[in-house]
């Protein structure tokens, strides 16, 4: 592989964004500021302990089955169990509790990342595993990494499957116009982005930058990055084989 790719995808989390002092309990709060109905006068804890029930079972079809729950119907459930009734439409719902629970942070060097690319003209997109909206989703990405130019953002909770699940990210090629050879992946998790990504016939990128451990090599050609800099250095020389 010695050309440079027509386009790069990128996970969400720990890869362009990453979530510093993560307070669910805190998004609740800000939640029931927008309450019109709470009849039995819940507070955030009450609250906090009905959407903890519920995850747990969200996080077992998640983990055992590969499917998606969105947050928002998890929530609905929650709230409407208690008798709860917000204002917010539920893009809303996911903007307010989300940006409560953590603003979130752009991974090092990541901006600078989606700058030369720009720049270099390499298209760009997003496939994530995510229990918010691919709307919610680009409201956070457009607010943090203002200079982004992402033709694609999906989100699981949009389509019900998970990756490594090929599917999603065949759906991105679809709506790219571009064959698995022409792109790259990149995420920070080697089942759901490398393997994924590898099962869909598109060079994986594993981002090492949060790792605490070294994974091993999956017996196929991959790219490990530990900084996006580096990332930046190899696409101004693509006659370095990344494989």
């Amino acid at each position: 592989m010695t050309k440079r790719p027509s386009m790069i995808l990128f996970d969400y989390g720990h890869t362009l964004l990453y979530e510093p002092d993560w307070d669910s309990l805190r998004g609740n709060r800000e939640l029931l500021k927008h309450a019109v109905k709470n009849p039995n006068r819940c507070t955030a804890e009450d609250v906090q302990r009905e959407i903890d029930a519920v995850f747990a079972e969200v996080d077992r079809v998640r983990e055992e089955l590969g499917y998606e729950i969105p947050c928002t119907t998890a929530d609905h459930l929650a709230f409407g169990h208690l008798g709860i009734e917000l204002d917010l439409t539920p893009l809303g719902h996911e903007i307010v509790f989300w940006t409560a629970a953590s603003p979130g942070a752009v991974v090092p060097h990541a901006d600078e990342l989606l700058d030369r690319l720009n720049r270099m003209g390499i298209r760009t997109g997003v496939v994530s595993n995510n229990g918010w909206s691919g709307e919610a989703l680009r409201n956070r990405l457009d607010r943090l990494l203002p200079g982004n130019r992402f033709e694609c953002v999906l989100s699981s909770a949009d389509y019900m499957i998970r990756k490594p699940d090929p599917r999603l990210f065949e759906i991105a090629l679809n709506q790219a116009g571009l064959s698995p050879g022409e792109v790259w992946f990149c995420g920070d998790s080697m089942r759901a982005d490398v393997m994924g990504a590898h099962g869909a016939g598109i060079f994986p990128v594993l981002y090492e930058g949060f790792a605490e451990e070294e994974v091993p090599d999956p017996g196929f050609p991959m790219l490990r990055i530990r900084d996006w800099r580096e990332l930046i250095e190899l696409l101004k020389h693509p006659e370095r084989d990344p494989s």
